[in-house]
C-alpha cells in the first residue's frame, strides 16, 4: 500500500462509519438499555475483526473495517453515559480515565501481539484470536444489568431523535467552555491521526526492526498509557475538588510540559531521550481522555449525555483524526517523491508543533468559562 492508502485504511474508511454511527448510538443510549447496546456492538465489532483475517487485498481489508467502525461506535457513548449516572461529578474524571485505560492498553497489547505472536501464528491468526475473544465478551455483556439513570421524571416520554439533537445544539450555543473543549480535542486528534505512521516512521527514518519496535512501543504504551490514564483522571479530580482548578487547565499544563519532547523524534534510537519522548507521548495520550470526557459530561443535561459523547466523537474523529491521517499520508508521499530526507520525522514533528501552539490557548479559555457556563446551563436546563 502507498502511504495514502494506509492513511485511508486507518482513517476515513473506519472513522467515518464509527463517528456517524456513534452519534446515532448516543441518542439510543439516552433512550434504551445501554449494556445491551454495548454487547451487540462488541459482537459486531469482534466478528468483523475476525473476518479481517480473510483479507486478500486492500478492498477486502477495507470492507470489514466499515462494520468494525459501526460496532465499535456502541462503546464510548453508552459507557460514558453509564459512568455519569454511577459516579459523583467530583469522581467522574477518575471514572472516565479508568475506562479510557482501554485506549493505551489496547494499543499496547495489539503491538505486543504483533511483535510476539504474528511471527508464530501470522497476522491472520492475530485477527482470528482477538475476534473470537471479543465475540465471547460481547455475549457476556448482554447479561449485565444497566445502571439506573439520574433523571428525576422517570415517567416522562422518551424524546425523539430530532428533539435530542435540537437540545444538543441548544446546549452547544449556550456553553463556550464545552465548544472550546471539543475544538481542542479535535485538534489533538489531528495529531493522533498523523501518528498512525509512527510504526512506519521508526522503520523508515530510524532504521529500527519492525517486530522489535512493535514490542518495545507496545510495552511503553501499555505501561505509560495506563499510568497516564490513572494520573489524568485522579489528579484532575483532586485539583477540581481541592482548588476548583478546571480540568482543561490541567491539560494545558501537561501540554506545555510536553513541548520539548516533541523534538526527540530527531534523535537517534541509541539516545535515551529518544525513548523518553515515546514514553511522554504515551503518558500524555493516557491523560487526555479522562478530563475531557468528564468536562463534557459535567456541562450537559443528563438526558443527552450519550448524545454529547457521540457528537464529541464525530468532531474528534471525523474532523480531527481522519483529516490528520489523510493529510499526513498525502504529505508523506509528496515529500518522499521529492527526495526529502527523513520525511516521516518532519511530518510528525510538524503536526505536533501545530497542536502545541493551539492546544494551550483553547484549554485556557475553556477553563476560564467553565464555572460561568456550568451555572448558565444549570439555570437553563434544570
Amino acid at each position: 500500500m502507498t502511504n495514502t492508502q494506509f492513511g485511508l485504511l486507518t482513517g476515513v474508511i473506519f472513522i467515518f462509519f464509527y463517528t456517524v454511527s456513534g452519534l446515532f448510538v448516543g441518542t439510543l443510549a439516552d433512550r434504551y438499555n445501554r449494556t445491551k447496546i454495548i454487547g451487540v456492538g462488541v459482537i459486531i465489532w469482534s466478528f468483523f475483526t475476525a473476518v479481517s483475517g480473510l483479507a486478500k487485498n486492500f478492498a477486502t481489508l477495507a470492507i470489514p473495517r466499515l462494520f468494525i467502525g459501526i460496532g465499535e461506535s456502541a462503546m464510548t457513548p453508552t459507557t460514558m453515559s453509564i459512568l455519569a449516572d454511577r459516579y459523583d461529578i467530583k469522581k467522574l474524571g477518575f471514572a472516565a480515565g479508568f475506562y479510557y485505560m482501554g485506549v493505551p492498553l489496547g494499543v499496547g497489547v495489539s503491538l505486543i501481539l504483533a511483535g510476539y505472536l504474528a511471527p508464530i501464528i501470522g497476522w491472520r491468526g492475530c485477527f482470528y484470536l482477538l475476534g473470537a475473544i471479543g465475540v465471547i465478551m460481547g455475549i457476556m455483556m448482554l447479561f449485565v444489568k444497566d445502571t439506573p439513570r439520574k433523571i428525576v421524571n422517570t415517567q416522562a416520554p422518551k424524546q425523539s431523535f430530532i428533539e435530542i439533537i435540537t437540545l444538543l445544539f441548544k446546549v452547544l450555543r449556550t456553553s463556550r467552555s464545552l465548544v472550546l473543549t471539543i475544538i481542542a480535542g479535535t485538534i489533538y486528534h489531528v495529531l493522533l491521526g498523523a501518528s498512525v505512521f509512527d510504526q512506519v516512521w521508526a522503520i523508515q527514518d530510524k532504521g529500527l526492526d519492525r517486530a522489535a519496535f512493535a514490542q518495545a512501543s507496545g510495552w511503553i504504551f501499555t505501561i505509560f498509557g495506563l499510568l497516564g490514564s490513572v494520573f489524568g483522571g485522579t489528579f484532575s479530580d483532586w485539583a477540581l475538588r481541592k482548588y476548583n482548578f478546571p480540568r482543561t487547565w490541567f491539560l494545558l499544563i501537561l501540554t506545555l510540559l510536553s513541548i520539548p519532547f516533541a523534538f526527540t523524534r530527531y534523535l537517534e534510537p541509541s539516545d535515551a531521550l529518544f525513548w523518553v519522548g515515546i514514553c511522554v507521548s504515551a503518558f500524555s495520550l493516557g491523560c487526555f481522555y479522562g478530563p475531557v470526557f468528564a468536562v463534557i459530561q459535567e456541562l450537559v443535561p443528563s438526558n443527552i449525555r450519550g448524545t454529547i459523547v457521540g457528537f464529541n466523537l464525530v468532531c474528534l474523529n471525523l474532523l480531527g483524526y481522519v483529516p490528520g491521517s489523510m493529510v499526513a499520508g498525502i504529505a508523506l508521499d509528496s515529500l518522499i517523491a521529492s527526495g526529502v530526507e527523513d520525511p516521516y520525522t518532519l511530518t510528525l514533528v510538524g503536526f505536533s508543533v501545530m497542536f502545541l501552539i493551539l492546544g494551550p490557548i483553547l484549554y485556557y479559555f475553556a477553563g476560564k468559562y467553565y464555572e460561568s457556563d456550568k451555572k448558565k446551563l444549570e439555570k437553563a436546563f434544570n
